[in-house]
C-alpha cells in the first residue's frame, strides 16, 4: 500500500511501535532435562496412585522357603555331626550354602514384590533399596503360561508367566494362588476390543475339544537317545565324587561287580557301554515322565468367544500354556537326520509373541516326538482350516541345487586331506591320517543327495509350504498373510549355477525362513504367488503389449 501527500505538507513521521515482547528464552539443557525428568517422574506416579491397589504374593510361599531352608542344612549337619567328616565334605556343604541363599532371596522376593492389574496394563515392583518398576500394556500381551512345581502344587500355588514376545517386557508372578491365578489368566487373555462384560459366573464354561493325547508307544522314542550316555556319565561322575566324602569308591564297586579282569577288553567295553546306556536312558525316561505326564493338546474357546490352543502337561510340576489362534500364522514339523530315518517328527506352532529357540522345550512346541503321521495329522486339525497344504506336491529344485552340495561334498573333505596330508609329512599328525577324509568322501556325497531331495516349495492356497535341511530337515507351513518382507541372495556359486536364496520374513516364530537353491525364476514366481500385493511393483513386464 502507498501514500501520497502534497509539497507543502510537512512530512509527519509517526512514533516507532514499541518493540515486541522478545520471545521467552529457551531454558538451559539441564534445567530443561531436569524439568523433563520431574514430569517423567509425576507421570510414574500417575500411573502407580491411580486408586487400583496393589497386591502381594501369597503367603504360602514364606512357609515353603522356611521348610527349604532347614531341608537344606539337613545333609551338612548329617555330614558334620553324624559321619564326623568336618569342613573337608565341601560339596555337601556348598550344597547348603546355595539353598539357604536361594531360600533367604525367594523370602526377600516375597517381601518386596507387589503386583496389580489395571484397566490397561499390568504392573510389578519389588526391592526396597532399590526400587524397580516394570509394567506391561495389556494389549501387548501375547502369552500368559501358569506353572507349578512339587512345592507349588502342595501348597495351591502357581507361577503366572505374562509374555509380550520379548524378554524385557516379560515378567512372571512366583507365587500366587491357584484360584487367582486362573482368574488373572482369562482376565489377560480376553479381547480387550470386545464388548463382552458377562459376569464371571454368567459365562458358560469353556469349551474343549481334545486334539492330542499322550501315547505310550510314544515313550521310546523320546527316551532311546545318543545322549543316554552323556546322562549316565554325569550320573555317575556326580555319585563317585560324593561317595568318595565317605570313602566309598564307586569304581571299585563297580569293578567288584562286573569283574572286568574275567571279561577281557572287548566284552568290558561292551558291558560299560550297555551299562550306560540302560543308566541314561533310565533317567531319561525319568525326566520325560516328570515333564510329559498326562500331556495333552486341546482347543479351547475363550471368554469372547474365540479360540485357542492349549497343552496341559507334567507330573510332579505343572504347565499350561495358552496360544491364541489369532495369532497362528502356521506349523513347523522337523525332523532331524536319525529321527527321519525312524518315521519321527516334532511339531511347533508358528504364532507371533512366542519366543522361539530351536531344540528347546518352549511355548512353541505343541506335540512331543512322534511319527510323523501323527505330527501331520495333528498339523492339520492345527491350523483348522479345509485346506491341506502338507499333502501338496512340492516343486523340485533344478539339477545344479546337487551340484551344488556333490561340489561341497568333495571340496571340504579334499581341502582337509590334503592339509593333513601336508602335516603328516612334516611328522605333526600321523602319515595317513589323510585317509580317512578320502574314505569319508561317499557318505558325504549320499548326503549331498539326502539333502537335495529335501528340498521342495510350492504355494498351496493361503499357505507357503517350504522344506529343507539335512541334519535336520524342517518343513514350514505359512500363511501368506504373516508374511511381512522377502529376501532373494546369491553367492558366487549360486550365480554360476543360476540359483537364489529365498527368505521368507515373518514377525511369528523364527523371524525368518530360508529356501535355498531354488531356480531364478521359481524364486520370483514363488515371491509373487504368495504375496503379489507385496512384489508386483518390483516385477518388470518384458512384454508391454501384453
Amino acid at each position: 500500500m502507498s501514500t501520497t501527500r502534497s509539497a507543502d505538507e510537512p512530512l509527519r513521521t509517526d512514533p516507532p511501535p514499541p518493540p515486541a515482547d522478545p520471545p521467552p528464552a529457551d531454558p538451559p539443557p539441564t534445567a530443561k532435562a531436569a524439568a523433563e525428568s520431574v514430569e517423567a517422574v509425576e507421570a510414574v506416579d500417575e500411573v502407580i496412585d491411580d486408586g487400583v491397589g496393589w497386591q502381594r504374593l501369597s503367603s504360602r510361599v514364606a512357609w515353603v522357603d522356611g521348610l527349604r531352608f532347614v531341608l537344606s542344612l539337613i545333609p551338612s549337619f548329617l555330614t558334620m555331626f553324624v559321619f564326623d567328616r568336618g569342613f573337608d565334605a565341601w560339596p555337601v556343604l556348598i550344597i547348603s550354602v546355595v539353598g539357604t541363599t536361594v531360600s533367604i532371596l525367594n523370602l526377600r522376593r516375597w517381601l518386596t514384590t507387589r503386583y496389580r492389574l489395571t484397566v490397561d496394563r499390568v504392573e510389578i515392583r519389588r526391592g526396597v533399596l532399590v526400587r524397580k518398576y516394570r509394567s506391561v500394556p495389556r494389549d501387548r500381551i501375547r502369552t500368559v503360561d501358569t506353572t507349578a512345581k512339587f512345592r507349588h502344587r502342595i501348597t495351591g500355588l502357581r507361577v503366572l508367566h505374562i509374555a509380550s514376545g520379548e524378554a524385557r517386557t516379560s515378567f512372571k508372578l512366583d507365587a500366587i494362588p491357584k484360584e487367582a491365578a486362573e482368574e488373572l489368566r482369562d482376565e489377560l487373555l480376553r479381547d480387550r476390543g470386545s464388548a463382552d462384560v458377562t459376569p464371571e459366573h454368567d459365562r458358560p464354561a469353556p469349551q474343549e475339544t481334545v486334539i492330542a493325547r499322550l501315547s505310550w508307544s510314544w515313550i521310546p522314542y523320546n527316551v532311546i537317545s545318543i545322549w543316554s550316555f552323556l546322562a549316565a556319565g554325569l550320573f555317575l561322575l556326580s555319585t563317585s565324587l560324593t561317595l568318595q566324602m565317605f570313602d566309598v569308591d564307586l569304581w571299585e564297586i563297580i569293578g567288584n561287580t562286573v569283574g572286568w579282569a574275567d571279561l577281557g577288553l572287548g566284552w568290558s567295553i561292551a558291558v560299560g557301554a550297555t551299562g550306560c546306556f540302560v543308566v541314561g536312558t533310565i533317567g531319561l525316561t525319568i525326566t520325560f515322565f516328570k515333564e510329559k505326564w498326562n500331556f495333552e493338546l486341546v482347543r479351547t474357546t475363550t471368554d469372547d468367544g474365540g479360540t485357542a490352543l492349549l497343552t496341559r502337561q507334567g507330573l510332579f510340576g505343572t504347565r499350561e500354556v495358552y496360544r491364541d489362534d489369532r495369532r497362528l500364522r502356521g506349523v513347523h514339523i522337523s525332523e532331524p537326520l536319525l529321527s527321519r530315518w525312524m518315521g519321527l517328527a516334532e511339531t511347533e506352532v508358528i504364532s507371533t509373541g512366542l519366543r522361539w529357540v530351536p531344540g528347546s522345550d518352549a511355548s512353541s512346541s505343541i506335540l512331543p516326538r512322534a511319527p510323523i503321521g501323527e505330527a501331520r495329522r495333528v498339523a492339520v486339525l492345527v491350523l483348522g482350516d479345509e485346506h491341506r497344504p502338507l499333502e501338496a506336491k512340492l516343486r523340485a529344485h533344478p539339477r545344479a541345487a546337487l551340484y551344488r552340495r556333490l561340489i561341497w561334498a568333495v571340496y571340504v573333505p579334499g581341502i582337509v586331506a590334503g592339509l593333513l596330508a601336508w602335516l603328516g609329512a612334516t611328522g605333526a599328525v600321523p602319515e595317513r591320517i589323510w585317509l580317512v577324509l578320502v574314505a569319508l568322501m561317499p557318505l558325504t556325497c549320499l548326503l549331498a543327495f539326502v539333502a537335495y531331495r529335501s528340498l521342495g516349495h510350492t504355494p498351496a492356497g493361503p499357505y507357503l509350504v517350504m522344506r529343507s535341511g539335512v541334519v535336520r530337515r524342517n518343513t514350514v507351513v505359512l500363511q501368506c498373510r504373516g508374511v511381512i518382507g522377502w529376501t532373494l541372495s546369491q553367492s558366487l556359486l549360486q550365480r554360476a549355477l543360476g540359483l537364489m536364496t529365498i527368505r521368507v520374513s515373518t514377525a511369528a516364530g523364527a523371524r525368518s525362513y530360508e529356501i535355498p537353491d531354488v531356480a531364478a525364476d521359481q524364486a520370483v514366481a514363488f515371491a509373487h504367488g504368495g504375496t503379489p500385493e507385496l512384489v508386483s511393483e518390483f516385477l518388470v513386464n518384458d512384454n508391454p503389449s501384453s
